[in-house]
């Protein structure tokens, strides 16, 4: 690498931001864990905000293809024969409960003979909509908004969510059962279990009702009576040893810790020193910010003058409960904590970033700080930290990351570079 980016922080940030996306990218990563096309009749299927650039990549490999894909509105990708259909996302739509439906058309009267190719990413909770018996699409939309607003982490939320649908937790696989099914995925999941990427369509989950009734109880989730009601009925998750899931290969061939990677050989070509403290961090956003901000502090203290900066990396999924009435997301909020823990600390930059584009609802991938984010806006930053507002806060002082579709998604990105103190 050439350019230099040392007397530019934010630029050096958002490079490693956008090499940890690269890396991701099913243009350039998916073909390697693609097997040779079968014979036969193929049929691919998918969902999620990756789902649309994996078919892409797909028939770029294998051709023209017969399949259907649902992803977010906004994601889609030209295909020579899988149909993409774009839905809403976080909060699902009509349009993808008719998508779901003629996806499992589509399965009916596979034989074992055929061929189902299923591409899975985050995003696939949302899009693959089917309600089960006497919940509406109307009352699985308010579930699905009152967990985003609790605070509850995702592998929570997903069990939830299984057992008040059709598709989730191994029941699209089943749908497809007596074909044979190759489930490619790229995890957006702390700790890379196929079974909560997008709530586990194709893998078989132990979790009981009880378990799901248990997250409402433990985030105080409230939900439509028809949910309560559902929830005392046996639901359609299908148990790891079901015949139905027996000729399913689930592989996970893009995570996080391939993207931290990335990024940190890049920051090791420009002189930094790198730490990664782990891809699969969770937590209540502002609570982990006071936690890194303190740590970044006491790395500082330790360094000596002269000495290379050090960049921090790290990767999971954060939680933001929701308190007040702003415009934010965890990775936004994970900077505006971070900015009024560090008020300024000379030497300290930070960058937070969703890899798929979108932190929280909003069309940000996340914010960027420095010792001069607070300068003159410490009181704004504190009013938009009380009210969940710190989209609004970048927004004001222009330090918002806006990258539009990333077209995949491997969970949160956060660096904090630090120097020395002068």
């Amino acid at each position: 690498m050439t350019q230099d980016f040392t007397q530019d922080p934010e630029s050096l940030l958002r490079a490693l931001f956008d090499r940890a996306v690269e890396v991701a990218d099913p243009m350039r990563s998916l073909a390697q864990a693609l097997p040779p096309k079968p014979e036969g009749r193929v049929v691919v299927i998918g969902a999620g905000k990756a789902s649309a650039r994996m078919a892409e990549a797909v028939e770029q490999a294998w051709g023209p293809c017969e399949g259907l894909v649902i992803t977010r509105y906004g994601y889609a990708r030209p295909c020579q024969g899988i149909e993409i259909v774009e839905a809403a996302h976080p909060v699902p739509d009509e349009a993808g409960a008719a998508a779901t439906a003629r996806m499992l058309d589509l399965l009916q009267g596979l034989g074992e003979g055929d061929f189902v190719l299923a591409l899975i990413s985050g995003g696939a909770s949302a899009l693959l909509i089917s309600p089960c018996d006497g919940v509406t699409l109307d009352e699985k939309k308010q579930v699905n908004a009152a967990l985003l607003a609790s605070g509850a982490p995702i592998d929570r939320m997903n069990t939830l969510r299984k057992h008040l649908s059709r598709m989730k937790g191994g029941q699209l696989a089943a749908a497809a059962y007596p074909a044979r099914m190759l489930a490619l995925m790229i995890s957006d999941v702390p700790g890379d279990d196929p079974a909560f990427i997008g709530s586990g369509p194709t893998v078989g989950d132990p979790s009981t009702v009880a378990d799901a009734k248990a997250v409402l109880a433990r985030w105080n989730v409230t939900v439509p009576a028809s949910v309560t009601e559902a929830l005392e009925r046996p639901t359609g998750v299908i148990a790891p040893g079901d015949e139905r899931l027996s000729r399913v290969e689930n592989v996970i061939y893009a995570a996080p810790a391939q993207s931290l990677a990335a990024a940190a050989a890049l920051a090791e070509e420009h002189g930094l020193r790198t730490e990664i403290l782990g891809d699969a961090l969770e937590g209540e956003a502002r609570d982990v910010a006071a936690k890194m901000a303190q740590l970044a502090q006491d790395r500082q203290a330790a360094m000596t003058k002269g000495e290379a900066p050090l960049l921090l990396l790290s990767g999971g999924e954060l939680t933001v409960t929701r308190r007040g009435d702003g415009i934010g997301g965890p990775n936004a909020e994970f900077c505006l904590a971070l900015a009024l823990a560090l008020d300024g600390a000379e030497g300290i930059h930070a960058l937070a970033c969703d890899t798929d584009g979108v932190d929280g609802a909003a069309e940000v991938a996340g914010a960027v700080i420095g010792p001069k984010t607070l300068n003159g806006h410490g009181e704004d930053a504190t009013m938009s930290l009380a009210k969940n507002d710190a989209h609004g806060f970048f927004d004001r002082i222009g330090a918002q990351v806006v990258t539009g579709p990333t077209l995949t998604n491997v969970n949160d990105f956060r660096a904090i570079l630090i120097y020395p103190k002068a």
